[in-house]
């Protein structure tokens, strides 16, 4: 496991490129403010980052375990809990593992006790463990009453919560009752009552007094817990609750849903102060800062939205449109860099100084895109909207000197998700995940040739053409196969357009090796497969990754070829004998791949919106 204690990219990227503030790999599971004014989050499967807000840069990162079900921050965020069939727990600051509890049931919640040493845990039949984390061990239980009228078992545990003081616990179970415990005296205190659908989050106002539950009714009750009656029923949400936090101070309540939206309110008079609607996908966690200025929220979308609660300006911007592909690539003199990051406008930068230096006219969001191997044209499409113009033509060239619109290529549906030029860059491929086609246009007159049904019913995935130009290799996937993901890879004859040979199994990225002679497809397996172009016979498999592979690239000097993925590791191999050269760990998902022109350096478009110059020199130093 690589550790970036350092700031990122003081030691393993060469250069980096467009880094955006707090956008990750994966869907995040929960954040925390530190003391000091960081923010730490963590993200499925298990990667911590370490933020600084005021230069909003990561500023370190751990691997920490295998996906679990649920989070959870200490108030200090000094450490990290998680829970499945075992509770573990780690210090942030070094990623270190301190205890690993194994469970009899699974885990459910958790929860830090913020004034104290204990943790507890919610369990799936209806226990909860306070664990005392420092010593060790576990302190006791709580064990949920028996309903009566028909001695059913306790509900599994949906959410909990400790008071400010630390006295007292809130435990929600999946029978949409709340109950109150003293954790000094174990004693029951009282039940609340009242959701009409599951309670996953509930907070604890600063007075001790009032706790706030979200639930899936589109509602946030207050309750008074001393009296254990409700105090007010917070309605104007218009879908689910997912998460809650109160500002230190006790004024401001932040409420998440479905919508997805952030509502902001007071807590006083207990109106709206205002709905954030920035994200694009579900909400599952919001963190205040210590001082209550400044209000994060993250989930499904990969990025973390960070706002002033008192001005409500946007640090961050919000973008993560569906459907969409990261891409990288680099010009042939190596003086530019192109990479897109999903859904978001082409970046152009100067590979000597890292600043961007064209902006393509629109500047418009894009799925995908390509550059011409003449240096001459970028063609891209664009993310329309989903909704009634998600089928218009979306299609567009532009000049890559000045980023000028050339021409608009009209005829196929969106959306259009991969793209290829000819090596002669007067000829161009495109295709989309909803379709099995592929278009052929002529440049830059826009003249279509259409190829219908290439990979059979798969989705299209992949394109590459043959350094000869007479062969065009389309991969594509049957995601929905009865037996789980399959497909395959056509090469298709452009002269006799027909298809020449069809090679099983489905591929998310092809390159065919400089001599033409080969070609690497990433399998669906956590492997390269290399086939041999004129036998259609497979000529070796490369195996490590221990995850998705996404992108493959041969070197223009046809030395190595290259591989990364979802496990964040970039991997280098002899393209000739098959052995593997080295391999790196970066602190994000590799999406795609290209190597500078003198083939001393790989170019990687990441997860995390990012590119990074990586030299080759690097990788092949960690093993040889």
């Amino acid at each position: 496991m690589t550790d970036s204690s350092a700031p990122l990219g003081s030691s393993l990227p060469h250069r980096i490129f467009g880094a955006r503030p707090f956008h990750t790999d994966g869907e995040l599971l929960a954040l925390r403010f530190a003391p000091d004014g960081s923010l730490w989050s963590v993200e499925e499967p298990g990667v911590l980052r370490h933020w600084d807000l005021d230069t909003r840069r990561q500023i370190g990162w751990h691997e920490l375990a295998d996906p679990a079900s649920v989070w959870c921050f200490s108030s200090s965020a000094h450490y990290l809990a998680a829970g499945s069939d075992e509770v573990c727990l780690w210090e942030t600051h070094n990623g270190e593992l301190t205890a690993c509890w194994p469970q009899r049931s699974w885990v459910t919640a958790l929860a830090f006790q913020s004034s104290g040493l204990l943790l507890a845990s919610g369990h799936d039949d209806g226990i909860v463990r306070l664990w005392d984390y420092v010593g060790g061990r576990l302190a006791y239980e709580l064990h949920g009453p028996i309903s009566p009228s028909n001695a059913a078992p306790p509900s599994a545990v949906s959410a909990l919560a400790f008071s400010l003081d630390g006295r007292k616990i809130a435990v929600a179970t999946e029978d949409r009752s709340i109950y109150l415990w003293d954790v000094v005296t174990s004693e029951m205190l009282g039940c609340l009552l009242g959701h009409t659908d599951r309670i996953p989050a509930m907070a604890w106002h600063p007075d001790g007094r009032r706790l706030v539950s979200a639930g899936w009714d589109a509602t946030a009750r207050v309750w008074d817990t001393q009296a254990a009656v409700p105090l007010i029923l917070l309605n104007s949400h218009e879908g689910q609750l997912q998460a809650l936090a109160f500002a230190s101070h006790g004024r401001l309540l932040a409420c998440a849903d479905s919508s997805p939206s952030v509502h902001l309110w007071d807590t006083q008079s207990y109106q709206t102060l205002t709905v954030r609607r920035d994200h694009a996908r579900e909400i599952r966690c919001l963190a205040f800062s210590l001082d209550g200025q400044s209000l994060a929220s993250a989930g499904a979308g990969c990025v973390i939205h960070v706002w002033d609660s008192a001005s409500d300006t946007l640090l961050p911007p919000a973008i993560d449109p569906l459907l969409a592909r990261t891409c990288v690539t680099v010009s042939g003199d190596g003086k530019r860099l192109a990479g897109l990051a999903a859904g978001s406008p082409l970046r152009v930068w100067s590979t000597a100084t890292t600043e961007q230096i064209i902006e393509l006219e629109g500047n418009e969001p894009l799925r995908a895109f390509t550059a011409s191997a003449d240096g001459r044209w970028y063609a891209g499409s664009l993310a329309s909207p989903e909704g009634p113009e998600a089928d218009r033509e979306t299609l567009w060239l532009w000049q890559a000197d000045d980023g000028r619109r050339e021409r608009c290529f009209v005829g196929q549906a969106a959306p259009i998700t991969v793209l290829a030029f000819h090596p002669d860059s007067n000829l161009l491929a495109s295709a989309g995940v909803r379709c099995s086609d592929v278009w052929l246009w002529t440049v830059p007159d826009g003249e279509p040739f259409l190829i219908p049904d290439a990979v059979s019913g798969c989705s299209v995935e992949a394109l590459a053409f043959h350094p000869q130009g007479r062969l065009l290799a389309i991969g594509g996937i049957n995601w929905l196969a009865p037996r789980g993901p399959e497909g395959r890879v056509v090469l298709w004859d452009l002269h006799a357009r027909q298809p020449l040979a069809i090679l099983p199994g489905g591929t998310s990225s092809l390159s065919f090796h400089p001599s033409g002679q080969h070609l690497a497809a990433a399998t669906l397996t956590q492997s390269v497969i290399v086939w041999d172009v004129d036998s259609q016979q497979q000529a070796a498999e490369l195996t490590g990754p221990l995850d998705a592979v996404t992108c493959v690239a041969y070197s223009p000097d046809g030395r190595w070829l290259a591989s990364g993925g979802d496990d964040r590791a970039l991997r280098l191999w002899d393209a000739y004998t098959g052995d593997s050269r080295g391999w790196m760990e970066l602190d994000t998902q590799i999406k795609a791949l290209s190597f500078a022109p003198d083939s001393r350096s790989l170019f990687t478009g990441n997860g995390t919106t990012s590119c990074y110059q990586i030299e080759l020199r690097q990788i092949v130093s960690q093993e040889h």
